[in-house]
């Protein structure tokens, strides 16, 4: 892939971590920009295992697909039963409105800047940066996304540079700049340090 042999040219480190790991592999979009968002809010702050299993409940309401009116005509008690906390009931609800009415139009979202679109998504209710930018980078697969408020990135940024203490988001911000355009790919890797024995040396 050009980006991850442009990252391994530039940098050493970087280069040592793709080596290790191998070509990059994003998951799979959801079946819609709405879906994945609700997947998102759904995750927030949860282990996966956990999170998996309250998405997989609350989507389970939904035979036609996760849409906003159907989420608008879902009752308050299939929220709870599925696991979701009042916050973030409350999150996907404030989402749906949002969409329904027009507010976030997620139907021309492609259409939007990245940074558009994190202005966007921060309208609704418990979504910020970080939801928007896994948003960017998983649904719309952007190429030149730098979620530097991630501890995971940061994380593994700083064991892929052998750093004794993870880069501030502010540090990471700019050392992301020597990525440029495919801080996505450079993200991953980072994720995947975090996660994953290096090599020494």
């Amino acid at each position: 892939m050009q980006a991850a042999a442009e990252l391994a040219r530039r940098d050493p480190a970087m280069s040592s971590l793709i080596e290790a790991v191998g070509p990059p592999r994003l998951r799979p979009p959801a079946e819609s920009a709405f879906a994945a968002l609700v997947r998102s809010i759904t995750f927030q702050q949860l282990a996966g295992r956990a999170a998996a299993a309250i998405h997989g409940r609350f989507v389970a309401n939904f035979a036609d697909g996760v849409t906003a009116p159907a989420v608008l005509a879902l009752p308050e008690t299939a929220f709870r039963a599925a696991g979701l906390s009042a916050a973030k009931s409350a999150s996907i609800r404030d989402l749906a409105t949002k969409v329904a009415d027009g507010t976030v139009p997620l139907d021309r979202i492609e259409e939007c800047s990245d940074e558009e679109i994190v202005e966007q998504l921060s309208l609704v209710r418990g979504i910020g940066r970080w939801t928007a930018e896994m948003f960017l980078i998983f649904q719309l697969r952007r190429p030149d996304v730098w979620p530097v408020q991630d501890l995971g990135v940061r994380k593994g940024y700083g064991l892929a540079h052998r750093m004794a203490v993870p880069p501030t988001p502010k540090e990471l911000l700019a050392l992301g700049d020597a990525y440029r355009p495919f801080r996505t790919v450079a993200a991953w890797y980072c994720w995947r340090a975090a996660e994953t024995v290096l090599p020494a040396g």
